[in-house]
């Protein structure tokens, strides 16, 4: 049976959340209940949302958590950008992290478009 461990979005979404906490481990412990905490949220929030709408009965809701992963994603790429400029993360882990999540958004977006492919074809009159 097919579950949601079986996506490639998942399974790099699961890699670029361990990806943040081995990252974020590093981060000054002043920050956190800041960045450190948000970074990790936004990151696990992506396969949380993906296997939450997957588990759904209808194609509307995993839309809606695919929806809701791909906010997550750019919330994650705001704060890595952020980390950045303050000096948390040089460019080098900045560039890992960004072409792993750029892979993940990619992935998101495909899978976005083809749940709201179906929705609208299932949606439309029988001609």
């Amino acid at each position: 049976m097919f579950t949601y461990q079986d996506l490639d979005v998942w399974k790099q979404g699961m890699d670029l959340a361990e990806e943040c906490y081995r990252t974020t481990a590093q981060f000054p412990s002043a920050e956190l209940y800041g960045l450190t905490t948000q970074i990790r949220r936004a990151a696990v929030s992506i396969p949380a949302n993906i296997a939450e709408g997957h588990c759904r009965r209808t194609t509307r809701a995993y839309a809606h958590h695919i929806s809701i992963a791909l906010g997550s994603h750019g919330e994650l790429e705001t704060y890595i950008e952020l980390c950045t400029r303050i000096g948390f993360l040089k460019q080098p882990e900045k560039a890992r992290l960004l072409a792993s999540s750029h892979s993940v958004g990619r992935l998101l977006n495909g899978l976005y478009r083809s749940l709201e492919a179906r929705q609208a074809s299932s949606s439309s009159p029988n001609l």
